[in-house]
């Protein structure tokens, strides 16, 4: 499935204003960048690298005034999300090194605060990809996906008390509950074709069988068309973009995802 992903994000900055952006998918596994635009008014030029999790991301500081990011981007991505139900657990000893840390509480994942919840949950079920599908499912079914919440930036612990959340939010309970049970999980932010009301989106994916699956509490069955821009331990990791000094929020945010049907032009 070829996509055409885009967003535009406008500030008015007060004063010089570092900022961190993660705004640019890289190609890989599950995804291609054919074209890419990248721009910001007034120009600046920016200062990219990547971080220890593979992210490409872009350092620079807005003067004051009004700021405007705008990117665009022609991807071809898989129409479906991979399955493997059986996918077995992988011991922890045979974790490749790199894995090793998404197995940790984190700020927003406690996971050691869900040790007892996710063994009840996947009592009697079979270790590895199973396990993460029945606790998929349990989010799906107790913890109400609310774009609209009011509840921001909620912890695993916290999202589970409110029962409902945006799907960073659900995001988190499942990695927490994964990580749980000895499986390794990550937080993934990005675009989703077809998502109402358009947003940028996250969900999660676990280490089983020996590679990473795709699990998104917010939709009723595994859908493709997904355009990955960035992986972490949690929503801290990922955020597209981050600021330094006075609070600064986006005086608007526009976010759109179109299919191509002949692909890039």
């Amino acid at each position: 499935m070829w996509l055409r992903t885009g967003c535009t994000i406008n500030f008015d900055v007060s004063v010089p204003t570092p900022f961190i952006l993660m705004l640019r998918p890289r190609s890989g596994d599950q995804q291609w960048v054919a074209r890419e635009s990248y721009t910001f008014n007034p120009s600046v030029l920016p200062l990219e690298y990547t971080d220890s999790y593979g992210n490409l991301c872009q350092r620079l500081i807005a003067q004051p005034g009004e700021f405007s990011i705008r990117t665009s981007a022609d991807i071809l991505t898989a129409d479906n999300l991979d399955v493997c139900p059986g996918a077995p657990y992988v011991d922890v000893q045979h974790l490749p090194d790199h894995v090793l840390t998404y197995l940790l509480p984190t700020r927003y994942c406690e996971s050691d605060r869900f040790i007892d919840l996710g063994q009840q949950i996947v009592n009697g079920v079979n270790p590895g990809y199973d396990q993460v599908a029945a606790i998929n499912e349990w989010i799906r079914s107790n913890i109400r996906f609310n774009p609209d919440s009011m509840h921001f930036q909620l912890s695993a612990v916290e999202v589970n008390q409110q029962q409902e959340g945006v799907c960073r939010e659900l995001a988190h309970l499942g990695i927490a509950l994964c990580r749980g049970l000895c499986i390794p999980a990550r937080m993934v932010v990005g675009y989703l074709y077809g998502l109402k009301p358009m947003d940028f989106h996250a969900w999660f994916e676990a280490y089983v069988g020996g590679r990473w699956y795709s699990f998104d509490p917010t939709q009723a069955q595994p859908v493709g068309g997904r355009v990955t821009i960035a992986y972490g331990r949690d929503a801290a990791d990922v955020a597209v973009f981050t600021q330094f000094g006075p609070a600064l929020y986006p005086l608007s945010m526009q976010v759109t995802v179109d299919k191509l049907v002949n692909g890039p032009e």
